[in-house]
């Protein structure tokens, strides 16, 4: 299940590592068994600075799905199901 991004209508999705404001180039998609249904992917975008750290946050905790670059990320998105 690919989700939509939230994009803010004001400018460019930015990285979701704390206090980072660089535009983002990737989508690491995740889920936590725990909570969420296999299919279901929650996303955090990442720049090219955080991408390692972050998909490490989520990978020791088995949470990390795919990372996956945000220009195929939004053409899929826009491909649709």
């Amino acid at each position: 299940m690919i989700l939509p991004l939230n994009e803010p209508a004001d400018g460019p999705v930015t990285c979701s590592a704390k206090g980072c404001r660089a535009p983002a180039v990737w989508v690491l998609a995740w889920n936590n068994p725990k909570l969420h249904t296999p299919e279901r992917r929650k996303t955090w975008l990442a720049c090219e600075e955080h991408r390692e750290h972050l998909s490490q946050f989520l990978g020791v905790r088995g949470f990390l799905k795919d990372v996956v670059a945000l220009a195929d990320w939004q053409e899929a998105e826009e491909a649709g199901p």
